[in-house]
C-alpha cells in the first residue's frame, strides 16, 4: 500500500506532467479522438494524470516485490519494452507519443527523488541485494509502466472517460 501510494501521490503532484496532460489533450481534441470542447479536454488531462499516476503506482508495487523476491531486473525490462512495441502498432497514433512522452515525465523533480529512495533504502536492508541496481531499477519501471498504461488507454480506456467521446 505504502509502495503504490508512493508512486501515485509523487506522480500525480509532478508539474511536467500537468503540463503534458494539458498539451496533450488538446492533441486529442484536434485529432478528433475527443470532443473539441473545454470540458473534454479537461476530463481527458485528468483522466491521464490518474492513468499515469495509478501506472507509477503498480511499477513501484512491481519493483518491490521484484527487490523483495530477487527477480532479475533485465527481464523485466526487456518484457516491458516487447509490450511497448506490440501496443505502439494498435493503438491511435496521437496516443503514441503521449504516451512515449508520459513515461519520461515520470522521471521528474518530484518522483525521481521519492522512488529512489525507496528503491535504495528497501535494497539496502535487505541481504544480498544491490542497492544501486535496485534502487535505479525502481525508476526503470516507471518509466516504461507508464507507456503501457497510456497505450492501453489509448485503445480501449477513452471510451470510459465520462463526456470525452467524438
Amino acid at each position: 500500500m505504502f509502495a503504490f501510494a508512493l508512486g501515485f501521490g509523487s506522480t500525480v503532484a509532478e508539474p511536467a506532467l500537468i503540463a503534458i496532460a494539458s498539451r496533450a489533450a488538446e492533441v486529442v481534441a484536434q485529432g478528433g479522438l475527443i470532443v473539441d470542447t473545454s470540458s473534454s479536454q479537461n476530463a481527458f488531462a485528468l483522466a491521464l494524470r490518474l492513468v499515469v499516476a495509478v501506472s507509477v503506482g503498480t511499477a513501484v508495487v512491481v519493483g518491490v516485490v521484484r527487490i523483495f523476491k530477487g527477480w532479475p531486473l533485465h527481464l523485466i525490462i526487456i518484457a516491458g519494452y516487447v509490450v511497448v512495441l506490440l501496443l505502439t502498432l494498435i493503438a491511435p497514433a496521437e496516443m503514441v507519443g503521449i504516451a512515449y512522452d508520459s513515461g519520461g515525465v515520470t522521471t521528474s523533480t518530484i518522483t525521481v527523488p521519492l522512488v529512489t529512495a525507496l528503491g535504495v533504502g528497501l535494497a539496502s536492508s535487505i541481504k544480498g541485494r544491490s542497492p544501486m541496481l535496485d534502487g535505479f531499477g525502481l525508476i526503470a519501471l516507471a518509466s516504461v509502466m507508464p507507456i503501457i498504461f497510456v497505450l492501453l488507454f489509448g485503445i480501449i480506456g477513452l471510451h470510459f472517460v465520462p463526456g470525452v467521446a467524438p
